[in-house]
């Protein structure tokens, strides 16, 4: 299991670096829509997992999507995307992690359904408009939220004892999400102190460079905890719907919404932020 996750892994680096610093916006703008095509097809599955039209739904929802951010003028610029994402987690989805979820055959699970949808287009927008200003300035965005991640997974495996969200995510702690921040904070500072001027175009050089110190760390930390609340939410509708895993294209991963869940709410805010900046 460890191999194949390992091997996916380094396929997915092999085929996602190349496409971010080619320079070929062709090549980047079909994996993309791939990513998103899928992402779609797992959300309504999630939503809906005795239907069998999520290809369908996948469809229309990825040809509308490339058509916005591809091949319409004006698409990839909007930042309303971006504040409507924002908006909605904050308001809708964070919640839920307190109130839960509403039945899988409930009109509130329709809109709520509707509503997901409408924030991985803001991700995806997100993704397109960070790689429009810097491949690097997107790659640094997404290497916080897997540093996060993988310094929780081993913080929590060896300090965890309160749970996060036990009847969410049992296996989830405290103790794992304040490690993860703690090394996000402690790598980031490295990276401004060391390697300042290399990795000048970089999201967290970029923003201490505007707002300073402290106000970095809240908005690293900010990023973190929205990462962790991404995570978390993903988890909750597997567990309504009963499903160990968003699907099985990524062998030892599980689905692309299991690899992008805490992106989902990041890449909206980071994109706002750095709109700000």
């Amino acid at each position: 299991m460890l191999k194949t996750r390992i091997l996916t892994a380094l396929l997915l680096l092999a085929v996602l670096l190349p496409v971010l610093y080619s320079n070929n916006f062709t090549a980047f703008a079909v994996v993309v829509t791939a990513f998103f095509g899928a992402s779609v097809w797992e959300t309504f599955r999630l939503f809906n997992p005795k239907s069998n039209k999520a290809v369908i739904v996948a469809v229309f929802w990825t040809a509308a999507f490339a058509w916005t951010f591809f091949f319409s003028a004006n698409g990839a610029g909007q930042s309303f995307w971006f504040v409507i994402s924002v908006l909605v987690w904050v308001l809708r989805f964070v919640p839920s992690l307190k109130t839960g979820l509403p039945p899988l055959d409930s009109v509130g699970n329709t809109l709520l359904s509707l509503t997901y949808a409408v924030s991985l287009v803001g991700c995806f927008a997100a993704i397109v408009a960070l790689y429009a200003y810097s491949p690097l300035y997107l790659l640094s965005v997404l290497v916080i939220v897997w540093c996060a991640d993988i310094f929780a997974y081993f913080s929590g495996k060896a300090f965890g004892k309160r749970k996060l969200a036990p009847s969410i995510s049992p296996g989830k702690s405290w103790e794992g999400a304040i490690g993860g921040g703690i090394a996000v904070l402690v790598l980031s500072t490295l990276a401004i102190v060391l390697a300042g001027e290399q990795l000048a175009g970089t999201f967290p050089i970029r923003v201490q460079a505007s707002l300073g110190w402290a106000a970095t760390f809240l908005v690293l930390i900010l990023i973190v905890a929205a990462s962790v609340v991404g995570d978390l939410f993903e988890s909750q509708l597997k567990r309504r719907a009963a499903m160990k895993d968003s699907s099985n294209l990524l062998p030892g991963h599980g689905g692309v919404l299991d690899r992008i869940d805490a992106l989902v709410p990041v890449l909206p805010l980071a994109a706002l932020i750095g709109a700000w900046l």
